[in-house]
Formats: C-alpha cells, sequence, structure tokens
C-alpha cells in the first residue's frame, strides 16, 4: 500500500520555523519506527500572495484536496494589512477549510502537569486537565444569510447576522463529538442557547435524536453555553468532550485554552467527512498565529505544531499509541523543565530555542523505543 500522504504548508511568520521542528519528528518516524509518509510543500497566506498574486494558488488546493492530511503552520502579518480583503493572507485558509468542507473543528485543552503553574486559575484545577471542545465550523452566524449592514427608516443602520442550522449539520458534528468520547472518555457535553434561541432548540433536539439512535452508549449531558463557559472556569475536569455551534465553539475553545497557559501549546484539528479510504478530510494547526514579532528569532514555541501532527497520527492514520508516544515526549522534556520564551515563568526552567525544543523532543521519542 502507498505511504500516507502529507502536505505542508508553512506559512508565514514563525510558520516555517515551528514546521521544520515537526519535520524532524517526522522523519523520526521514518527512521526509528519504519512509519513513513509521502510528504509535499506548497504555499499558503502571504507567502502564496508573494508568489502567485493570491493567498491559495488553485493547484495548492487541489493538492490539499488529494492528500490524506494537510498540516498548516500559520498565516497573515503586518506586510499585508493593507491588501484588499480578497486577497489577504487569511482568506487561503478560509478557502481550505471551505472546499475541505472542515466542519468539525477539535481544540482540545490539555494541561501538562509541568505548566499547571502558568494557568490562571488555581494548580488543582487545571492540574490533569484534558478536555476536547468540537466546534461546528462552516455553518452558524458566521455564514448563515441575511447578512450585512444596511440603511434603517430612522436614519441609521442596522447590523444582520443571521443564526442558521439544518438537521444534518448538527446531526454531522454531533456525531463526530460522539466518535471521538468514544475513544476518550465516554461523555458528550452539549451547549447552546436553547433557552433564548430556536436554533439552540433545534441543536439540542437534533443532538438528542443522534444520541438516542446511534450513540446510547455514550453519556449525553446538555448546558446553556453561558453556565457552559462559567462552570470551564470554575472547574473544568468535569467535561470530556464539549460540542457546541460556531459562534460559541469560538468562544468556549477560547476561554478553555487559556486554561492551560500558553498559546504555544494548543494544536487544533479540522475534519471533514470520511472519503472512500475512510480518512476524513483534515486539516491541522496550531492555534497560535503567525507572531512576525519573534520570527526569525529562534524564540518560537514549535509544541503546538508537533502535538497538531499528533492529532494528524491519531485522527487521520489511525495511529493513536504512536500519538501518545509523541505527546509523552513533549511531557517528557516540560518536566525535565527546557522552556522556550513563551514558557519562562515562576518555576525557572532552561531556556531553548525553537530547534533546541525539537531536538530535545527527538530525543525523548528515541528514549521511548
Amino acid at each position: 500500500m502507498a505511504n500516507p500522504s502529507i502536505l505542508i504548508l508553512a506559512g508565514d511568520g514563525i510558520g516555517p520555523e515551528v514546521m521544520s521542528e515537526v519535520r524532524k519528528i517526522i522523519d523520526w518516524f521514518a527512521a526509528k519506527r519504519q512509519i513513513k509518509f509521502n510528504v509535499s510543500e506548497d504555499l499558503v497566506g502571504g507567502a502564496a500572495y508573494d508568489v502567485h498574486g493570491v493567498p491559495l494558488a488553485d493547484e495548492t488546493m487541489a493538492k490539499a484536496m488529494s492528500v490524506d492530511a494537510v498540516l498548516l503552520g500559520a498565516v497573515g502579518g503586518p506586510k499585508y494589512d493593507k491588501l484588499d480583503f480578497a486577497v489577504k493572507p487569511e482568506r487561503g485558509l478560509l478557502r481550505l477549510r471551505k472546499e475541505m468542507d472542515l466542519f468539525s473543528n477539535l481544540r482540545p485543552a490539555q494541561c501538562f502537569g509541568a505548566l499547571a503553574d502558568f494557568s490562571s486559575l488555581k494548580k488543582d484545577i487545571v492540574a490533569g486537565l484534558d478536555i476536547m471542545i468540537v466546534r461546528e465550523l462552516t455553518g452558524g452566524i458566521y455564514f448563515g444569510e441575511p447578512r450585512g449592514i444596511f440603511p434603517d427608516n430612522d436614519g441609521g443602520r442596522v447590523g444582520i447576522n443571521t443564526q442558521r442550522y439544518t438537521t444534518e449539520e448538527i446531526r454531522r458534528v454531533a456525531r463526530s463529538a460522539f466518535e471521538l468520547a468514544r475513544r476518550r472518555g465516554n461523555k458528550v457535553c452539549s451547549m447552546e442557547k436553547a433557552n433564548v434561541m430556536e436554533s439552540g432548540i433545534l441543536w439540542r433536539e437534533e443532538v438528542t435524536w443522534v444520541h438516542e439512535n446511534e450513540y446510547a452508549d455514550v453519556e449525553l449531558s446538555h448546558m446553556y453555553a453561558d453556565a457552559g463557559a462559567m462552570q470551564l472556569v470554575r472547574w473544568p475536569k468535569q467535561f470530556d468532550v464539549i460540542v457546541t455551534d460556531n459562534l460559541f465553539g469560538d468562544i468556549l475553545s477560547d476561554t478553555a485554552a487559556m486554561l492551560t497557559g500558553s498559546l504555544g501549546m494548543l494544536p487544533s484539528a479540522s475534519l471533514g467527512a470520511p472519503g472512500k479510504n475512510g480518512r476524513p478530510k483534515a486539516l491541522y494547526e496550531p492555534v497560535h498565529g503567525s507572531a512576525p514579532d519573534i520570527a526569525g528569532t529562534g524564540k518560537a514555541n514549535p509544541i503546538a505544531c508537533i502535538l497538531s501532527f499528533a492529532m494528524a497520527l491519531r485522527y487521520s492514520f489511525d495511529l493513536g499509541d504512536e500519538a501518545t508516544r509523541v505527546e509523552q515526549a513533549v511531557e517528557k522534556v516540560l518536566a525535565d523543565g527546557l522552556r522556550t520564551a513563551d514558557l519562562m515563568g515562576p518555576d525557572g526552567g532552561k531556556p531553548v530555542s525553537t530547534s533546541e525544543m525539537g531536538n530535545a523532543i527527538r530525543q525523548a521519542l528515541d528514549a521511548s523505543v
């Protein structure tokens, strides 16, 4: 059988630097575990605009559609701030999400023990935290019509956005959450605002239907999204998998992200429907941005990008044990006190560069064999 295929789109700012460390991990798997990937690279964001005049060339989009997984670094930077909206770097990422139909956004919030003091919450509340937020990514208020800013009858203006969901849009992201829960703690909490929004009523009813008819073995609970935000900062370890719509998912996942202490630690995955080979269309990327202020300085934290590759191992290639191996290697180097600039805090630690952190994780992988 052909090796699984990966398209790397390193992008802008610190994207190429952190992606170089991911390449070390990919090469390690080929050398030490005989797990080989067919890896290709291309341009996205500002890097693509500089060459092609667009943030994602049609040829690159075609490659993304043909591979088993896309790994993306970051896009954007002040160099491109004055570009027309249609060709801004971020439009390349949005095109990937739209044309690959990546409707299920997975945002884990995991707090490694060595970093528990970095959270703004008390250590006993976040130590050992491991939750997954599943955000519906292609529907809801960000895409619903009508939308826009229009004149009103009183000489002023009115801004309109439409929250819209269909049965199938809700059911497919609910299935994604239930499938994930079966691999984890077997619990799903669905969050919406069914008390004030008809779309929330539909959301709750359709998630319940999927549960009762397809996933009765998984524990399901419901919570209003505002109460969920409160509970995330009160006692986040009560949750296993949270599934919610596009707007609330945007807010709740950013709330959960700060429980871990640093954006440099946070991976993500955006998944579509399974293809003929059983693998979903998939894009994996760190949550952090392009950080142009530190690009080229060796200060970037590569861990979020490396953990995004671990997510690809688990969700695209069914290599859960190998994903755990990578996560444990990250945990070891953190426990040993190695720290990139963003992780230097009250516990001190040994400062390391981007490449030194990548090398240390690879060495920790060596020790795991």
